[in-house]
């Protein structure tokens, strides 16, 4: 259940919802979940009831990660609410006593168990991944490119996590480099034009997109490696050079066939030009 498909799950149900924009995620009313999963006369006050308790058994954490935002309240005005993202949001329900809520808590069981087993036997989350793109209607053409991509990207990754970048906010900041290097723009300006949110941009790319992508970062682990980048100022100096080398490539193929490599294609789209066609 992504987060896409949870906003869905309460998509006629008044729970409201605010899209952090620098976040790129989706924050729910903690007090309209609530609402719905118990049927509670008064959310208010149980959500205040509900969340000493999860303090007393040791859950305090869940709680503090429930931050304020102003909301539109019943009444017409702009109120204060407890607000949770998705993670946070899938922790309290797993702790709500609601037959309700038992749809989401059998399938935090199943996916916890799927991510068991590859953590044993990773083949598995790559055939997951392929099975995904399947029921996308994706070629399999396609699903090659972004299944190399894929690849790619963890022996560069790989690279990253043994020398010296730990953090996750290191690895996109290099990620970003690389990407406005062969693009020219940044992640989220891509993923603009495709009217995309928090969705993976590279689920929502061409076969062009996707190879030039790869090429900024194959050409970027083997100059790290060559240069022995080590920390995250040597390794954003390896990004450079490395979306640079593609970005070249890019330009180059556009200039000769006057098309444009990014575009603001994506899945969704592509979607409802074959039912057009149908």
């Amino acid at each position: 259940m992504s987060g896409k498909k949870l906003v869905a799950l309460f998509e006629d149900k008044p729970v409201r919802r605010s899209w952090n924009e620098t976040e790129e995620q989706w924050y729910f009313s903690v007090v309209d979940i609530i609402a719905v999963l118990t049927g509670s006369e008064n959310p208010q006050v149980y959500w205040r009831v509900f969340k000493k308790r999860l303090i007393d058994e040791g859950s305090g954490e869940t709680v503090t990660k429930c931050n304020g935002l102003k909301m539109l309240a019943p009444d017409g005005k702009m109120r204060v609410t407890d607000v949770a993202n998705v993670e946070i949001l899938l922790r309290i329900i797993q702790s709500v006593p609601s037959p309700k809520a038992e749809p989401v808590k059998q399938w935090l069981a199943k996916v916890g168990y799927e991510r068991l087993r590859e953590t044993t036997d990773p083949e598995l989350s790559i055939k997951r991944g392929r099975t995904t793109w399947q029921k996308m209607g994706r070629s399999k053409k396609w699903i090659e490119q972004r299944m190399l991509g894929v690849e790619t990207r963890n022996k560069l990754t790989d690279y990253w996590a043994d020398h010296g970048i730990s953090k996750k906010e290191e690895y996109a900041i290099l990620t970003n480099i690389i990407h406005e290097e062969w693009s020219g723009l940044s992640v989220r300006d891509h993923k603009s034009p495709k009217g995309l949110k928090r969705q993976n941009l590279r689920d929502h790319m061409g076969e062009a997109e996707l190879i030039f992508t790869a090429l900024a970062e194959l050409s970027t682990r083997h100059i790290s490696e060559s240069e022995k980048a080590e920390g995250l100022p040597s390794n954003e100096m390896a990004a450079h050079k490395g979306g640079k080398i593609s970005g070249k490539a890019r330009r180059a193929l556009e200039q000769q066939t006057g098309k444009k490599v990014v575009t603001g294609e994506n899945y969704f789209k592509s979607k409802k030009e074959d039912k057009k066609l149908k």
